[in-house]
């Protein structure tokens, strides 16, 4: 049963137990962030298990949404924000329009910048 929290002396508002985004929009959203998080610390923010958070990174990964490139222990993780959501209905939004919607504007760009040069970096050592 939903809990209601007092705002004032009229108004009171119901906690959702639902949210508009997805779990694979909220790891997305904490690794667009922080690309060097942890799993554990990811799975944290979102409210999930590590083993859920790994299983929904795989999927971003092998949906072309990000990439993981492992550092000794840790993982560094590059989104393309130019991919595209991937239901029929959203489909003609990018990655980069819904981060947008949660982070700064400059914190995406970023992000553009960060998947730019490792793209740039990964074909050079391909070629």
């Amino acid at each position: 049963m939903p809990r209601l929290k007092q705002l004032g002396r009229r108004q009171t508002v119901k906690d959702p137990d639902w949210t508009f985004l997805s779990n694979y929009a909220h790891v997305l959203v904490c690794l667009a962030e922080n690309p060097e998080a942890r799993l554990r610390d990811v799975a944290e923010r979102v409210g999930i298990t590590e083993r859920s958070t790994q299983r929904l990174i795989t999927h971003l990964d092998e949906a072309g949404i990000l990439t993981r490139v492992r550092h000794g222990r840790r993982n560094s993780y590059y989104i393309d924000t130019s991919a595209h959501l991937r239901h029929p209905i959203e489909e003609s939004c990018t990655v980069g329009q819904l981060l947008k919607l949660v982070l700064s504007p400059a914190r995406v760009r970023k992000l553009e910048a960060n998947k730019e040069a490792f793209d740039e970096q990964h074909d050079s050592r391909q070629s």
